[in-house]
């Protein structure tokens, strides 16, 4: 596959990475990392709706998820709390259901986020009794559900018809989790819920798997833009820390080290920009497409932060280097919406 991103997708990043470098999400967090958990900042709120950007899978707008994709990956290298995928996602599928809530959905000043079930457990489910829908379970874990006022919830029942409800935080329990990743906020949703007609809708087959498909490769753009900040702050700081009388970046082995890290963030943007195609295309390999990345770039990202680690030595420890956390978010971003095991297992039953 010939691909390469578009002048405009390339304005698009640069715009993103310049707006995330002079709100720095983590030098603002730095200041309330004691204090809980990350917040949604009020600046990234106002960001949403001066870009438009939570709108940007709708029709109305065009963009594509390889669009998304390139805001993704810039937000996991700044370290962001704003959910931007799964608000995309969100909105997507509510101007399809033509949901009153669409409009602020897409422009940013009513965020809504999708509630799932997790991929190997799925706890959360529907059921139809006539025209009366319950919703019950538990989600799988949400980023920033703390500060929406909406989410929508996605499920199957039995028969594997897929429903879906917009609802309101009032009416679910967010349950904050403890999470390895300081830069964002986690939490499941508990949801029992019995809605009358009018107040659910029905989703096309298959719709809930792409949503799952959407998310993991999101997730794996999100661990990407972490791993290519660590790759670049890893090579300068090889330049200038010197031992033996020379910089470090002169040995060999810290050489094999930065070369094997770059290698594997080009060959993880790759294989994730053909997910990204896929999903746009929706094409009869999309699933194959999205495991096979989803895998490889969650190792490779992974592998990424750890070797990070040990070029930097030391000072890659201690807490005030930023370092450790981005190493948090990428091992996060590993274990959700299908670990590499899961994606891999996933992929051979393809």
């Amino acid at each position: 596959m010939d691909f390469a991103l578009s002048d405009e997708q390339n304005a698009l990043a640069a715009a993103e990475r310049a707006w995330l470098a002079k709100n720095s999400p983590i030098a603002s967090r730095r200041l309330t990392i004691d204090d809980g958990h990350a917040r949604i900042r009020p600046e990234d709120l106002r960001h949403l709706v001066d870009s438009g950007l939570a709108g940007l899978l709708t029709e109305d707008l065009g963009g594509t998820h390889v669009d998304l994709a390139v805001v993704v990956e810039e937000h996991g290298r700044a370290g962001s709390a704003l959910p931007i995928a799964e608000l995309c996602v969100a909105a997507q599928y509510l101007a399809r259901l033509e949901d009153p809530l669409c409009g602020g959905a897409a422009d940013g000043t009513e965020p809504v986020l999708p509630v799932v079930a997790s991929v190997d457990n799925p706890a959360l489910a529907a059921s139809l009794d006539g025209d009366t829908v319950r919703l019950h379970g538990t989600s799988a874990p949400v980023t920033g559900g703390s500060d929406v006022g909406h989410v929508l919830v996605i499920a199957q029942c039995s028969d594997s018809t897929e429903i879906a409800a917009v609802v309101s935080v009032a009416a679910v329990t967010v349950r904050p989790l403890e999470s390895l990743d300081l830069t964002r906020s986690w939490s499941v949703v508990d949801v029992d819920l019995a809605l009358d007609a009018g107040g659910w809708y029905t989703l096309p087959t298959g719709t809930a798997d792409f949503v799952h498909d959407q998310l993991a490769t999101l997730r794996a753009f999100d661990a990407l833009g972490a791993a290519s900040r660590l790759t670049e702050e890893t090579v300068e700081y090889a330049k200038s820390r010197h031992q033996f009388g020379q910089p470090i970046a002169g040995f060999q082995a810290v050489k094999h080290h930065c070369a094997n890290m770059t290698l594997s963030v080009e060959s993880a943007r790759a294989v994730l920009w053909a997910a990204a195609v896929a999903l746009d295309d929706k094409t009869s390999d999309r699933t194959a497409a999205v495991s096979a990345a989803a895998a490889y770039a969650g190792e490779g990202t992974s592998t990424i932060a750890q070797t990070a680690l040990q070029v930097h030595g030391g000072i890659g420890f201690t807490w005030d280097h930023d370092l450790h956390l981005l190493l948090r978010r990428i091992k996060v971003d590993e274990l959700l919406d299908g670990t590499v095991s899961y994606h891999r297992r996933r992929l051979v039953r393809t």
